[in-house]
């Protein structure tokens, strides 16, 4: 947190959407957001959020109505987010690998009144805005085909403050395991409101290298709110590789900064030349989590970097657990200590707790006051508590001490990258093709990604299970489905392990191929 500021005096001006403002009076000439072509400084950023905020309430737009963001990493992300929390919109940022009909599906879905697409992604924009109802359309960076140029829109208005600024949202979507994608709803709360900013101990000339994309939760949040939210600089790769992240740690002397598991593996590959020829030394805070890391891979990073690498536990629903790397050190493979004791619970199916040491369900306290719903689906969000807690489906025990170490991920989920991959949303384009009469998608390891998509078939009546079958099928998932959710291969077998009932013991595929891997 930089100092030079009356806290209560921040915490006001973020209640009210307009943390960038205080920030804008305070220290205009700092440097927001960094971007490869670009750069904002807080007073620049601040300006050209309420040009847009002026720009959306002249087309209609008021405090409720929802804003779908289909955007790379780009400066003009952050000042759709700015806009949004001061103008009371819901801001809904949509995964920029999706293809047209995912797209037009969650603007749809989240009744989005307006959609700002960025024209590198114009062809899938055109496509997403038949299938939307947003009559407000700007394209960024480039013309799109239907949409107004989002520079047109910002230039014809004042940049001066608001008068009546109202605190807006965001709602990401995640697909839960079975069906379409569905809207993580709360009411309107500072990112500030909550204190936890204070565990980054942000100091004046501090800099944040935001290395993933800004749809996703945890590089929207961690990368860019709360950085910018407390005055700090943000360095924006527009795509990660592991040397260019050496060499903006060196250049923009980085403090601060979040990854994924992957991310690491991949910068321990490099060359230990390469790693030595960059000065690290300002890395001050490194923040993972999005998928569970091994605990020799967090090691190496320590042993390289020094006792720097902090981890959480937590999902875009809630938030779960924290650890710090020296807790870490005195118990590898924890991922946190519940602050309080009650945020997290290991109980049974019914939500009832076990005792320490034993393995069952990790279930999360919802945030009190606030608890998430899905968006327009009472069923699934009932169906989503026990009580006051909800679960992610994961697997782990508390020790002795209190702390949460994880045993196992969901059932059916795929973390690939850090990346959740849904296998329900996979199969069921895998069964509309008339070779296919049953499909199990599970993960299978993989070195860097940890996990990648395999398909375990089981073939329709008079189809051949050979490799251009296999092809097809792929082929087949990249025409419906983003391209990283599509298996990588697939296999034919006589028939998948169902019970009875129907259901589909997927957890039997998994250890068959684990086996196999040697895991």
């Amino acid at each position: 947190m930089q100092p030079e500021h009356d806290e209560q005096g921040l915490l006001d001006a973020a209640a009210r959407g307009i943390a960038i403002s205080y920030w804008a009076e305070r220290a205009p000439d700092r440097g927001a957001v960094i971007a490869t072509d670009a750069t904002r400084t807080f007073a620049g950023l601040d300006a050209r959020a309420n040009q847009l905020a002026r720009a959306f309430a002249r087309r209609g737009l008021t405090a409720g109505d929802a804003v779908a963001l289909l955007c790379t990493n780009r400066i003009e992300f952050c000042e759709v987010w700015a806009a949004c929390q001061r103008s009371g919109l819901r801001l809904t940022p949509i995964n920029s690998h999706l293809i047209a009909d995912e797209v037009g599906y969650i603007a749809r879905d989240c009744e989005a009144k307006a959609l700002v697409a960025d024209a590198v992604l114009r062809e899938v924009a055109v496509g997403a805005a038949g299938l939307a109802n947003a009559a407000v359309r700007l394209a960024v960076g480039g013309d799109i085909a239907g949409c107004e140029p989002y520079e047109d829109a910002l230039g014809a208005e004042s940049p001066a403050a608001l008068d009546d600024p109202q605190l807006g949202c965001v709602m990401l979507y995640t697909s839960g395991t079975t069906g379409r994608p569905k809207g993580v709803a709360r009411r309107p709360v500072s990112e500030l409101a909550n204190g936890l900013y204070k565990l980054y101990g942000y100091r004046p000339g501090d800099v944040h290298l935001c290395t993933g994309p800004l749809y996703h939760a945890a590089p929207l949040s961690i990368s860019m709110i709360l950085p910018l939210s407390t005055g700090t600089t943000m360095v924006l790769m527009e795509r990660w590789s592991p040397e260019r992240t050496l060499e903006l740690v060196e250049q923009r002397r980085v403090t601060h900064t979040h990854m994924v598991p992957t991310m690491f593996h991949r910068l321990l590959a490099l060359p230990e030349g390469v790693r030595q020829r960059y000065d690290l030394s300002s890395l001050r805070f490194i923040l993972h989590g999005a998928a569970p890391c091994p605990v020799a891979v967090k090691q190496r990073m320590m042993d390289w970097l020094g006792p720097i690498v902090n981890e959480y536990y937590a999902a875009t629903e809630g938030t779960g657990t924290v650890v710090d790397a020296a807790t870490w050190l005195r118990k590898p493979g924890t991922v946190g200590k519940p602050n309080p004791a009650e945020q997290v619970m290991v109980g049974d199916e019914a939500g009832r707790p076990l005792p320490v040491g034993t393995v069952g369900l990790v279930w999360l306290l919802a945030l009190r006051g606030n608890p998430f719903r899905y968006f327009k689906d009472d069923d699934k969000t009932t169906a989503a508590y026990r009580g006051e807690y909800f679960t992610l489906g994961d697997m782990g025990y508390m020790d002795e001490d209190g702390y949460l170490f994880l045993t196992d991920r969901s059932a059916n989920l795929i973390i690939s990258g850090g990346v959740n991959i849904y296998p329900a949303e996979v199969d069921a384009v895998l069964l509309e093709h008339p070779a296919v009469a049953d499909a199990a998608t599970i993960g299978v390891p993989n070195e860097e990604w940890g996990e990648e998509v395999k398909a375990v078939v089981e073939l329709a009546r008079g189809a051949i299970g050979r490799p251009e079958l296999a092809a097809e099928l792929i082929d087949f998932c990249r025409a419906r489905l983003a391209h990283y959710k599509c298996p990588r291969s697939v296999d034919f077998v006589d028939a998948l392990p169902r019970h009875e009932n129907g259901k589909l013991y997927k957890r039997l595929l998994r250890e068959r191929y684990r086996t196999a891997a040697g895991r």
